[in-house]
């Protein structure tokens, strides 16, 4: 039986309404035969308005918790506080997106949705909020007690799990970890085969260029990285590396490998996002994205957008839905429903 995917709001104040509205139009036709169920939880009003700026037919019910949801419903995460108004940070707005979290958690580690794929929301909101988190991952991390987490990024075949994230560049080294290292092989290889995935190949970047060209340029892929990778395949898992960062990616992309474990946030980040971002030649703006964030290690099923709040488009009736659905789809296939 097919189970609800809950859809957190993110902030309101965000493009998060506007892309989960384009979503379910888009998504019409699966929903209406019972192939697809969404739970947004978020905001009413910042819902409804979004529903009244676009135009669009649509209208989604608000189901109360203890009702059979229908195939396409609406959760209110908390009670409304000021108003929260597009492309305005605010503390309301950070309260309500981590408040639809919470609620999306509880849901999921009751077994009442299958998962939870997440909108964006804004870091500084947030913690002006009073919750005091870098971003979705550490903050789901401590919501359902998990021990271990790790982000990994999606876009076509291009899959990148991470070492480090939002931490500062000089605390990487410090972080790379033969344990660590070892759970973020694990989790990508277990995530891969959940994919579809038989027998994932999976190649390690190097911290260092050139893999430390023989410790001139830092031991840490030669005395952590090495042993490590070497301890998995004698374990019967398909893993190479260290493999220099300026080559492994261009790899990745040719097939040769189904996913690439990255040392720090912006060595994953920026190959799936270079290709994922679409620009306008002739405005140098922006005009589609795609790719999904996947929180791997957590006892239940998390994918969210590969992108943040935009605020400053927020309202606008511009933003694009593409990675919401995507991450949808993700979520649909790691949940098994």
């Amino acid at each position: 039986m097919t189970r609800h995917l809950a859809i957190t709001m993110g902030d309101p104040a965000g493009i998060g309404p506007e892309i989960i509205v384009k979503a379910a139009v888009r998504l019409k036709d699966r929903l209406d035969e019972g192939a697809l169920k969404l739970t947004i939880i978020g905001s009413g009003p910042a819902l409804r308005l979004a529903e009244r700026q676009l135009g669009l037919d649509i209208e989604i019910p608000e189901a109360r918790m203890e009702d059979a949801w229908p195939n396409l419903c609406f959760i209110q995460a908390d009670a409304e506080g000021q108003p929260i108004l597009p492309g305005l940070l605010s503390a309301d707005g950070g309260r309500m997106a981590f408040k639809a979290i919470e609620k999306g958690v509880q849901l999921a580690m009751a077994g009442k949705v299958g998962g939870i794929v997440t909108a964006p929301l804004n870091k500084e909101a947030l913690n002006k909020a009073g919750f005091h988190y870098a971003g979705h991952t550490e903050l789901l991390a401590e919501l359902t007690g998990a021990r271990g987490s790790v982000m990994m990024l999606a876009h076509g075949n291009m899959r990148v799990s991470h070492v480090t994230t939002h931490v500062a560049l000089e605390d990487v080294p410090k972080r790379l970890t033969p344990e660590r290292l070892r759970l973020v092989i694990d989790l990508t290889d277990k995530a891969l085969r959940h994919l579809g995935i038989v027998r994932p190949k999976i190649a390690v970047a190097a911290l260092n260029p050139h893999a430390g060209e023989g410790g001139l340029f830092g031991r840490q892929d030669i005395d952590i990285s090495a042993p490590t990778i070497a301890k998995a395949v004698s374990d019967g898992l398909d893993i190479v590396g260290p493999v220099p960062g300026d080559t492994v990616f261009v790899k990745l992309r040719a097939g040769q490998y189904d996913a690439v474990i990255a040392m720090y946030h912006d060595q994953g980040h920026i190959p799936v996002k270079l290709l994922g971002f679409e620009i306008d030649p002739a405005t140098g703006k922006w005009m589609d994205l795609s790719g999904v964030n996947i929180t791997l290690g957590l006892p239940i099923v998390r994918t969210s957008v590969d992108h943040g709040t935009a605020f400053d488009i927020a309202g606008k009736g511009i933003a694009n839905e593409r990675s919401l659905i995507e991450a949808i789809e993700f979520a649909e296939r790691l949940a098994g429903d």
